[in-house]
């Protein structure tokens, strides 16, 4: 005999939703007639029938896009019948519906999203970028469900409220409606000769919507990790 409340609180979550929390840090996918997109590597387990297949960066232009700008999301092509469950590192996944609407994701957060969702890499319209040599992020517009990752908690800021300000690597993602730019803070002059704050270069929040951001930074992983990597906001 075995004892014990494991297999009564892990047990698996019932649910008719396409996306779904399994738990915090888990998503249970329902692959049925179209196909998911997941990050590469992130699959933990299936029951059913699914097969998968690597799609790269989502085509050829954008696999120049990622390699030119360090931003964009290693894929893989989920398909089939039953249901699938997608973890990155145990970091905490936040599903989100998009009805004909649009965010703008760090790359290295995104975990899944479904057919109707079309991406790409974009480049931000800021009035500081030069000084970054580029900002990059990934656009998400349609409808359907996406999946993304955040490193302990997050906040969500509605930038309509107050100036908001941000860590580059520390944001997650931002809806439409908000505009961006860079902010330039040094910390003064007795900052700089004491080595700086490190807090140099930050993102500046306006317009109306909401900015997600997490309590830790998205760095920068190896090239040979199976999840892939992301060069984060700042290509």
């Amino acid at each position: 005999m075995i004892y014990g409340d494991l297999f009564e609180a892990s047990r698996e979550t019932q649910t008719d939703r396409p996306f779904a929390l399994q738990n915090s840090k888990m998503l249970k996918v329902l692959v049925q007639d179209q196909p998911v997109m997941a990050r590469l590597g992130s699959m933990v387990a299936y029951q059913g029938q699914i097969g998968f297949e690597h799609a790269g960066h989502g085509g050829l232009g954008k696999m120049f896009k990622a390699a030119a700008t360090g931003e964009g999301v290693p894929l893989m092509r989920c398909t089939g019948h039953g249901e699938l469950f997608l973890a990155d590192s145990a970091a905490e996944v936040q599903v989100l519906y998009l009805e004909n609407d649009e965010i703008s994701v760090n790359g290295a957060s995104v975990l899944a999203f479904s057919a109707g969702i079309e991406w790409d890499i974009q480049r931000i319209s800021a009035r500081g970028a030069a000084l970054t040599g580029g900002l990059y992020n990934v656009s998400m517009r349609g409808t359907g469900f996406v999946a993304v990752t955040t490193k302990g908690v997050p906040v969500a800021l509605d930038v309509a409220s107050a100036p908001t300000f941000a860590d580059a690597q520390a944001v997650v993602l931002w809806t439409a409606g908000v505009r961006m730019d860079v902010k330039v803070d040094t910390g003064g002059l007795r900052s700089m000769i004491r080595g700086g704050t490190g807090e140099t270069l930050q993102m500046a929040f306006g317009g109306r919507g909401v900015v997600i951001v997490q309590p830790a930074e998205n760095v920068a992983q190896d090239a040979g990790e199976q999840s892939g990597s992301s060069g984060g906001l700042f290509g």
